[in-house]
């Protein structure tokens, strides 16, 4: 490990002139030869790459460079229509035959199966497993459905005029409205203004057939799609299905010009001031819009062009983060980026931050102020330092596990190469030629950068933020004034000396006194000479990556309810103060190039801490690990600066419709729990809120080692992880007290009751449907009633979205709890119209109750295992998915080894299984919560 750190610094400090000889810039980018890519005889592109992760899998997607920028005056909408409709029914698959199709292969609707439409294009995702030739055929059956064969009859079209009327209205709210008016100024006199995907009411509730047919007909076409194809597959036979399933397809005879709109330079500066009763939080936007149309990056130049830009973007990035952790942060996050606005061709350099509602126009100061800072002064060689150590860390992760990366990663890879024409040269020759042009670029190539950006003309100013009494809104001139600075006044950056260690006490290693392996698992187990416990598996899901946790039983639930109400919402700002005398600022700086986090945590039940490394930097883990449990600062300004940026986020969270809801509703269910305290902090929790108090509680939670057990998964080997856990963790305070989680005795109200709340100017509802309450937990019922959720989702997506069009979106959730007590869980949860919400509760409680009489039907249940089974085979070989099952099982004091038993235990449910949980919890009390609109 040594050796690879000298190494990468060794890039940094080796002579330029060296590989200045070895780079000719004036050449292409080469395309990935991994992948193979062709063009069809009628312009349909391909790409198709073989890749074993996950197994047996194989992600397809069909995009159609084709938006809602295409439409005609009266299609306003239909581009998105359109997508709808190819889920609607299709030549091979009519009617809802698609979905029940994929559902009994184990894709689910919605979380696998999936598809979006932007401005510009529309894609469609089906990733499906490819362990049979027949469901890879129908893979390509479908998406070649999608692309020429989709079923518009009247039929259809009105079933779907619901649903997409429904998605619709989840848009509607403070920031559609803001947008309706700051858009024809950001995007001026451009057609992206009057084109928004999702369309206009009027359109959608009243289009003539023939203009959503037109628009298939017109642009969905082979010289405007791509077809990807990356799995577990073999390259030439996919070739063979992609040339017959598409090349048969001709473009229609007097084809439209697949136009590029521009959007028009101006040389006013535009300002928008937008503010609304519902807006939750104040944000500041500023844009400096290119004059001309965006540069393709096609040779070496333009790469190591675009290493100069992320070089740019990290170090200014990095300057605004510092100025988030300070005593009095100017806004709660800021960030600066080059890149597109909401057109493809066009782009800005663009400067972002969320502030406290009055202070819209100094946090607008300040990012002006540091976009001058950087244009005059430019930056220091400690930052660029830094900056190209980050980059060689993050391209030198992606090289490691390059043969461990997921297939969906590279898909959107290659969509980008075929809409915008982004480079895809693959990660061995973007890691090697990183390292052979960071080395070269200099200060003088990064401070150029903004130089070209910053202008007082092509400019737009947005200001969105609540509307409420005595709250004064800017004015325009307000804003004007404020991109005013004094460059005279500016100083240069200081780059303050970064720390040596992240450690600055001494402490005596401590010592294994025994060794457990579990073949079975995988895992070998440590036992520390001060108590304290660590599991871990070495494994090979990825090359570059270890995840960690510790956890011990207790959490906020041994706090009083005095402690609990004053300590609730300190508790997120301990880790701002940093440790070992160390700010956050200064962590930050030590850890350039490293690439190991850890972040401490208290729940209801549990303390712990969590994080991630590189097998290389996980010593550094190790290290914030020992601080946190040891050396925590206690630093009340931080605490001040900390609580400055969460009022900015929550002061104004409840004028939202639905967080007002979540408010409420929870207020009401936790009336008899002294313990409950809102959802969010107001100025009267800030009051009540003791710091100090929550920092000796850490202290207190963190102070006994021995209580905890520490799980890591990954790339990691026994001689270093033995060398660690004895050197950081035997290390640590411990005793032999061992602590449970308590049950305070508090619960949600009981009873069949029903709470609305109305809120809101727009037309939108909410329900949740809930069933709680004590229970013995049983392994068995606890999977019984996970698969009822499931199957219960498929059958009120078939009757509220389907049969009903009265939801966009619908789901139940099942589970049950061992800690802090026993209990069980079940929700079913969907927005909706205001006017439907009463008849779509008594639709979705009707499904449920034919499964309390019946049972469930034997193909539901069928597809619920498929689905499973298979992102079960999928998850297994994922490290977080190892880790969350041995925290889980300490939890509630279960054998972790029964996760090699899952595919047995669902293969086991039945439906008797089913209908029995849904008989015994579901038929009693239940709870209805629903937001209503404000009643006029």
């Amino acid at each position: 490990m040594k050796q690879l750190k000298k190494f990468a610094l060794g890039l940094l400090l080796f002579p330029v002139t060296i590989f200045a000889q070895e780079i000719d810039y004036s050449k292409p980018i080469p395309f990935d030869s991994t992948v193979k890519t062709g063009k069809l005889k009628n312009g349909l592109t391909y790409y198709i790459k073989k890749n074993a992760k996950p197994e047996n899998k194989v992600d397809l997607r069909l995009v159609v460079n084709a938006g809602s920028i295409l439409e005609n005056d009266d299609q306003q909408g239909l581009a998105h229509f359109m997508e709808h409709m190819n889920f609607n029914g299709t030549k091979r698959f009519p009617k809802n035959k698609l979905v029940d199709y994929l559902q009994s292969i184990g894709v689910k609707f919605g979380q696998h199966l999936n598809a979006y439409t932007s401005f510009e294009e529309t894609v469609y995702f089906l990733p499906i497993p490819s362990d049979s030739p027949e469901k890879l055929e129908n893979g390509f059956n479908i998406i070649e459905d999608w692309a020429f064969n989709a079923n518009l009859t009247p039929e259809e079209i009105e079933k779907e005029r619901g649903v997409v009327l429904e998605e619709y209205r989840l848009g509607l709210g403070a920031q559609k409205r803001m947008l309706g008016r700051y858009l024809p100024k950001m995007m001026y006199k451009s057609h992206y203004a009057d084109r928004l995907p999702i369309g206009k009411k009027e359109i959608l509730e009243k289009f003539q057939y023939d203009k959503i047919i037109s628009f298939y007909k017109d642009w969905y076409r082979p010289d405007l799609m791509s077809v990807i194809v990356v799995g577990d597959i073999d390259v030439a036979q996919m070739e063979k299905k992609v040339i017959a399933h598409f090349s048969n397809y001709q473009n229609p005879e007097n084809e439209k010009p697949r136009k590029t709109y521009e959007v028009p330079n101006h040389k006013e500066t535009f300002v928008a001031i937008e503010s609304d009763k519902e807006e939750s939080s104040a944000q500041v936007q500023l844009l400096y819009k290119d004059y001309g149309l965006p540069k393709p990056v096609v040779t070496i130049k333009d790469f190591k062009n675009s290493l100069v830009e992320g070089l740019f973007t990290t170090m200014l990035n990095a300057r605004l983060d510092e100025l988030t952790n300070c005593a009095t942060p100017p806004f709660t996050y800021g960030y600066s980026y080059y890149g597109q606005t909401w057109a493809r061709n066009k782009k800005a350099y663009q400067s972002f931050a969320m502030s406290q509602e009055d202070k819209q126009l100094s946090a607008l100061k300040v990012l002006v102020t540091e976009n001058e800072r950087a244009r005059k002064f430019g930056f220091t060689q400690g930052e660029l330092d830094r900056s190209k150590a980050d980059f060689l860390a993050s391209i030198e992760k992606r090289f490691n596990d390059r043969n461990k990366t997921n297939s969906e990663n590279f898909v959107s890879e290659y969509q980008g190469n075929f809409l915008e024409k982004e480079p895809s040269p693959g990660i061995e020759w973007t890691f090697n030629m990183m390292k052979k042009i960071l080395p070269g670029i200099k200060l003088n190539d990064v401070n150029g950068f903004i130089k070209e950006y910053i202008k007082d003309d092509n400019r737009v100013v947005i200001l969105t933020g609540p509307e409420k009494g005595g709250l004064k809104k800017p004015s325009e001139q307000d804003v004007l004034n404020a991109l005013k600075v004094n460059a005279d006044q500016i100083k240069p950056y200081e780059d303050i000396a970064v720390a040596k260690g992240l450690l600055r006490n001494q402490f005596a290693a401590g010592t294994i006194v025994k060794r457990e392996s579990n073949d079975k698992m995988g895992t070998k187990t440590l036992f520390l000479s001060n108590g304290a416990k660590v599991t871990y598996k070495n494994t090979d899901y990825k090359n570059d990556e270890v995840l960690f946790e510790a956890v011990s039983l207790g959490g906020s639930s041994l706090y009083s309810n005095e402690e609990m109400r004053k300590v609730q919402f300190a508790n997120g700002a301990l880790a701002e103060a940093g440790f070992s005398g160390l700010k956050l600022n200064d962590i930050n700086k030590f850890m350039t190039g490293k690439i190991a986090s850890v972040a401490p945590y208290i729940s209801t039940s549990t303390e712990g801490l969590r994080g991630n490394a590189t097998p290389k930097d996980l010593e550094y883990l190790f290290q914030m690990t020992h601080a946190y449990f040891t050396d925590l600062n206690l630093d009340v300004t931080a605490f001040e600066g900390y609580k400055q940026k969460q009022s900015a986020f929550f002061k104004n969270l409840a004028s939202q419709p639905g967080f007002y809801f979540q408010q409420e509703f929870y207020t009401y269910l936790n009336k008899e729990n002294p313990r409950f305290n809102g959802l969010i902090p107001t100025e009267k929790t800030w009051g009540e809120t003791d710091y100090t108090m929550a920092y000796k509680k850490y202290k207190e939670r963190f102070a006994n080692a021995g209580d905890f057990e520490f799980y890591f998964v990954g790339n990691v080997d026994d001689q270093t992880m033995e060398s660690y856990a004895s050197k950081y963790i035997a290390s640590l305070p411990a005793s032999d007290k061992k602590e449970k989680a308590a049950d305070t005795g508090y619960r949600f109200l009981k009873g069949d009751l029903k709470k609305v709340v109305n809120k809101g100017a727009d037309p939108k509802s909410s329900v949740t449907i809930m069933y709680y309450g004590d229970a013995v937990y049983s392994p068995k019922e606890a999977a019984a009633l996970e698969a009822l959720g499931e199957v219960l989702t498929i059958k009120l997506i078939e009757e509220l979205r389907e049969n009903e069009s009265g939801v966009y979106g619908i789901s139940a959730r099942g589970s049950m709890n061992k800690v802090p007590y026993q209990a069980f869980n079940f929700n079913i949860g969907f927005p909706c119209g205001p006017e439907n919400a009463e008849k779509l509760t008594a639709s979705a409680l009707k499904e449920l109750q034919k499964i309390i009489d019946n049972g469930p039907e034997a193909k539901d249940i069928a597809k619920f295992k498929e689905a499973e089974l298979l992102d079960y085979k999928k998850n297994i070989k994922e490290n977080k998915y190892w880790l969350s099952n041995f925290t889980k099982s300490f939890i509630n004091g279960t054998n972790p080894a029964e996760i090699l038993q899952t595919e047995e235990k669902i293969s086991e449910i039945t439906a008797k299984d089913i209908q029995d949980v849904a008989k015994k919890y579901l038929t009693k009390d239940k709870v209805i919560g629903m937001l209503m609109p404000e009643k006029s």
